[in-house]
């Protein structure tokens, strides 16, 4: 289910397992299914951002024209 997940949903959806967690009385093996869950969730939630970051650019001004370049490269300087 995670795959399909938008990184808004995933995020959603782990906030719905930490609630349930927190505040429901829970037997042991609903509390380990939800925070399987909230692991898996976490698991994809990194997965897109880093996709997302990989997507990242950024305009860069250089001897007055803008040069399009990687984002990893603004912190070396």
């Amino acid at each position: 289910m995670e795959k399909d997940m938008t990184l808004e949903e995933a995020m959603k959806a782990l906030e719905a397992a930490v609630e349930k967690l927190e505040g429901s009385e829970l037997s042991l093996e609903q509390s380990l299914d939800i925070f399987e869950e909230g692991v898996r969730l976490v698991a994809h939630s990194r997965k897109l951002l880093s996709e997302y970051e990989k997507r990242i650019t950024v305009l860069k001004k250089e001897n007055g024209i803008l040069k399009e370049v990687g984002w990893e490269t603004e912190d070396d300087e």
